[in-house]
């Protein structure tokens, strides 16, 4: 389990785990973006790889953090680059000067992280140190909350606050927002945005807005956002962009995800294959109710693809071995921890094939009041799945997107 609160400076030069025992890296830095009206919220961790790399870890593969080490599901080889928007604790916050309410001035010694939920981490107390009284020792220190402090105001605070405000915002909502900018200050402020939150908000946007902020960013970064996006999303973006350009950022995309793309780009755009996402939950016949239950909980895992577990024989990638069937998420919640999943199988659903029309797939999804459906190869393996949310982008007017912008 995970202890409730961590003080970052006893993180400094922690051990990072896999969940197998194997040291895989150390802590260097906490990173954290900010919001207008709460804490900052912890985005992940800077990690020192075995190879003296530095790398972002992202919170939501921080499985435990306690007792002087983390445990991380798996480290990516992507070297960290800190945007405009966030800040790392350790290098940017620590010894900074705060006002208290007395108006008392003291110095940010260290502060404290908690979870909040599964994968949900924000900045709780701060231990402060006030000036000495006298000519010897040091001054006494304090608690306090972030919101209980005035912080010195520095060069960067409108932007901050402009993200932290995009940050409290739905993903349409803050793509809404973005495209309200001027020019030059949204492209601005898309340098600033995370990876992730970029990916999330370019999801919303409109094709051709979505080529023009993607243009605007170095090669790297670009990539950096399309490793980030759903590979769907993914793939009908890099389809809209000339072959040379998409061409350069899969080759620097990570390997993994720029596969899946490909993948995806090899279909056709009205069919079973096109329409897919490449990342649905599998599990193997054996596995519990309570690990998929688990599955589902990952912060990460978009409500659409939470809504069902996929059964295959290994492998349990995709693609994956032969599929065996969906378990809905309502269903496992009618059954104790242990049961098999493999038992709980809905035999009325059939899988759809990569090559079936975005017509045959909407009427599998009408017909039995689906969320999500599965797609499979010619050989019987899982190669994905199609979600509701997939099935209205392909009905609705290719520029409906546009046509909301203009009515907002």
């Amino acid at each position: 389990m995970s202890a409730p609160t961590v003080f970052v400076a006893r993180l400094a030069g922690a051990g990072v785990f896999d969940p197998a025992g194997e040291r895989i890296g150390k802590v260097r830095d906490v990173v954290t973006v900010p919001r207008v009206d709460a804490s900052p919220r912890v985005v992940g961790l800077v990690v020192e790889d075995r190879g003296r790399n530095r790398v972002f870890l992202s919170i939501g593969r921080v499985l435990s953090i306690g007792g002087g080490q983390l445990i991380a599901s798996a480290i990516s080889d992507r070297r960290f680059r800190q945007r405009g928007g966030e800040r790392l604790l350790l290098a940017d916050v620590l010894g900074r000067t705060v006002t208290l309410r007395d108006g008392t001035p003291a110095v940010l010694e260290d502060l404290s992280i908690a979870e909040r939920g599964p994968g949900e981490w924000e900045v709780d107390e701060l231990f402060l140190r006030k000036p000495k009284v006298g000519p010897f020792g040091k001054g006494p220190t304090t608690l306090a909350r972030w919101n209980e402090v005035q912080h010195e105001p520095d060069a960067e605070h409108d932007t901050d606050h402009l993200l932290a405000s995009l940050d409290e915002l739905a993903a349409a909502d803050a793509a809404s927002a973005m495209l309200d900018l001027p020019q030059q200050r949204m492209m601005e402020v898309a340098e600033d945005l995370s990876d992730d939150r970029l990916a999330d908000i370019l999801e919303e946007m409109h094709e051709d807005r979505q080529i023009e902020i993607l243009n605007a960013l170095q090669d790297d970064r670009a990539a950096d956002v399309l490793d980030q996006m759903e590979p769907d999303d993914a793939a009908d973006l890099v389809a809209h962009m000339t072959t040379e350009r998409a061409e350069t950022l899969l080759e620097l995309m990570d390997p993994d995800e720029a596969e899946d793309v490909r993948m995806l780009l090899a279909f056709g755009s009205d069919t079973a294959g096109g329409l897919m996402t490449t990342e649905p939950i599998i599990l193997a016949s054996d596995g519990t109710v309570a690990e998929a239950l688990a599955l589902i909980r990952r912060h990460e895992v978009a409500p659409a693809l939470a809504a069902a577990v996929c059964v295959t024989l290994p492998p349990y990638e995709a693609p994956t071995g032969r599929y065996l069937g969906m378990v809905h998420f309502q269903r496992l919640l009618r059954y104790p921890p242990n049961e098999r999943v493999g038992t709980l199988l809905d035999e009325q659903i059939e899988p759809v094939l990569t090559s079936d029309t975005a017509a045959e797939v909407t009427r599998q999804m009408a017909a039995y009041n689906l969320v999500s459906v599965p797609v499979v190869d010619t050989a019987g393996r899982l190669v994905g799945v199609v979600t509701i949310d997939d099935v209205l982008d392909h009905l609705l007017p290719a520029d409906w997107r546009a046509q909301e912008e203009q009515h907002g």
